[in-house]
């Protein structure tokens, strides 16, 4: 018999439980409803035991263990609320926060920090330590993502998240003792290491030492202003997570919650950034058709996430011609905003501001680089929109649930649109359109599932009339790196690949609500939340972008054909090599050795 089939029986306070051999006491005893606190803990990423806050009692061991990293073993006795563990769980979060930042009613995290919910748990009332306070820089270059050392408990959660899921590692532990801080190395600013601003640090930060850049006063200062016309596009992910903001469980989908929301903040239209997504489809379809056709560099990779752009920037400015030249939807839809839309209602476009609802702090620094500059003029996290939602005072739970985008000329959207959110979806609906039109037919089946999914690299081959189409689908820069390297080294034979700088997609943006490491414990968020844009799509009276009447007229009025001329100037951008960190790193060693 294999070692992971083998059962050990082991007693948690009094309580038997059977678990398979490798199992920790924390698993374990969560399997028996027994909690047990932790801090550092983060499964499957950062499983080392530091903080010591899910310290507990084994009979035999002549000290406290840390249940998170602690195996079991057949007929092991263990007390997890025993006086010992109690006050050394209290003694422990006591020190940890006498030198921490406690200003909680001004923090972005209050009732949603993980340190001030355990406080609360094991009844702090008081701090009996005087730890050392410093007052550190905060470090806010960056256009995405603040820093705030006065806040970091060094769980070393973002650390783990940015080398070991995203595969980057701008983040690490530098200094020694008291002096202990994470940060880039050299202590540069996120806004100078080689940094993508996916935002994953955010998600698994705790507490606030990380958050995103807030830009909701810009939106409120611009909806006071009487002169601007001011317009809302909601990209498909956030429906999928904004009502875990508001109580709701996690893959709720809110999409006319949502709706309702911004019009009563008092946006002047409120669009849904898929009517740009099946034009996204239609630009890069057209151009994957056009690459395969005509020789073109394939594999093309798809272009829609900031995040994976930067990453492949700075690691394969080789590889740059390989991506789709399409910008990403939202800034499709600003460039029509301040174009198309804006001809046909008469309306001045320096009096137009677009502010894009995203799941992803990457697009504040999307909207900033000088080749995009203008289309949209701000963006907000799903997290800012709750926060200027609950700034307004509207009950969200009494919302109207039959709230509807608006319509006029640039409203309409396909349950193509819909997928973008989630990984593989972009694919999914590219395949759609490119099957169509390449096999000159209308197809029944548009349900492409081998590209759906939560694994790493994701292989398909689709028929399309006598083409077979060689897809891959990747998630997260680690799995990118993989599918990266294979095309440098020439053993990618694929036609087209979706890339996104997110494990799960856009639906695990950094942008999107936190979930707690406890909550991560029993559930898979990528799964929870894709099921919501799935359930939408299959909803939608048109699947296919080609089928958005919209769309088509879009190009019969303005646009012309797909890859045209017009479309290439405002729908389509470029890309440019640069440093990589380890080149960065490299040159600071020189420079102070």
């Amino acid at each position: 018999m294999d070692k992971e089939q083998l059962q050990v029986t082991l007693t948690i306070d009094g309580v038997e439980v059977t678990v398979p051999d490798g199992t920790t006491i924390l698993e374990a005893s969560k399997q028996i409803g027994i909690d047990i606190p932790t801090l550092c803990y983060l499964k499957d990423i950062n499983e080392v035991g530091a903080c010591r806050m899910c310290v507990v009692e084994v009979e035999g061991a002549r000290a406290l263990q840390a249940s998170c990293v602690y195996p079991v073993w057949d007929g092991m006795v263990i007390n997890t609320k025993s006086k010992q563990v109690r006050d050394a769980r209290k003694s422990t979060l006591e020190l940890i926060l006498s030198n921490h930042n406690r200003e909680c009613t001004t923090c972005v995290r209050s009732e949603d920090c993980e340190l001030q919910n355990l406080s609360k748990d094991l009844g702090i009332s008081s701090i009996p330590y005087d730890g050392r306070k410093e007052i550190l820089a905060i470090d806010e270059i960056s256009p995405s993502i603040v820093r705030d050392p006065n806040k970091c408990i060094l769980c070393g959660r973002c650390v783990n998240t940015c080398r070991n899921v995203q595969g980057i590692g701008v983040l690490d532990f530098i200094n020694r003792g008291f002096d202990t801080k994470v940060a880039p190395a050299f202590e540069v600013s996120m806004g100078e290491a080689s940094c993508i601003y996916c935002g994953q640090c955010i998600e698994a930060c705790p507490v606030a030492a990380l958050r995103e850049k807030d830009d909701i006063d810009r939106v409120w200062d611009a909806l006071d202003d009487p002169e601007m016309f001011v317009v809302v596009q909601t990209a498909p992910a956030v429906r999928a997570a904004i009502g875990e903001e508001f109580g709701y469980p996690i893959g709720t989908r809110a999409t006319a919650k949502m709706i309702g929301a911004l019009k009563k903040i008092g946006f002047d239209k409120v669009f849904d950034t898929n009517f740009a997504a099946d034009l996204t489809i239609m630009e890069e379809g057209t151009e994957l058709i056009s690459r395969i056709k005509n020789q073109g560099v394939l594999p093309m990779i798809t272009s829609c996430s900031p995040g994976w752009i930067r990453y492949c920037e700075h690691n394969y400015g080789d590889l740059l011609n390989n991506l789709s030249t399409c910008k990403s939807p939202h800034q499709m839809m600003g460039a029509i905003l301040k174009t198309y839309y804006a001809e046909k209602n008469q309306i001045d476009p320096k009096k137009m501001f677009v502010v894009s609802i995203m799941p992803c702090t990457s697009k504040k620094s999307e909207i900033v680089r000088p080749e995009m500059a203008n289309d949209v003029d701000v963006v907000l996290t799903t997290r800012e929109l709750a926060r200027m939602i609950k700034q307004a005072r509207i009950n969200y739970r009494a919302l109207n649930d039959e709230e509807q985008f608006d319509q006029d000329l640039v409203g309409e959207y396909t349950g193509a649109g819909v997928i973008f959110g989630a990984t593989g979806g972009v694919m999914e609906a590219a395949l759609r359109t490119v099957a169509d039109i390449l096999g000159n037919t209308d197809l029944e089946n548009v349900e492409y599932t081998p590209v759906r999914g939560i694994e790493g690299v994701k292989e398909a081959e689709v028929l399309i009339g006598d083409l077979k189409v060689k897809v891959a689908v990747a998630h997260g820069t680690k799995n990118a790196k993989v599918v990266m390297d294979m095309i440098r080294e020439g053993k990618a034979d694929y036609h087209f690949i979706e890339i996104m700088g997110c494990s799960g997609g856009c639906v695990c943006g950094g942008g999107q609500p936190h979930v707690s490491a406890k909550a991560l414990m029993d559930l898979d968020i990528r799964q929870e939340r894709a099921k919501a844009l799935y359930e939408e799509d299959l909803l939608m009276p048109q699947r296919k972008s080609h089928k958005n009447s919209q769309i088509m007229k879009l190009y019969e009025d303005f646009l012309g054909e797909p890859n045209g001329q017009r479309s290439h100037r405002l729908l389509h951008t470029h890309y440019a090599q640069k440093e990589s960190y380890e080149i960065k790193k490299n040159q600071k060693v020189k420079k102070n050795s």
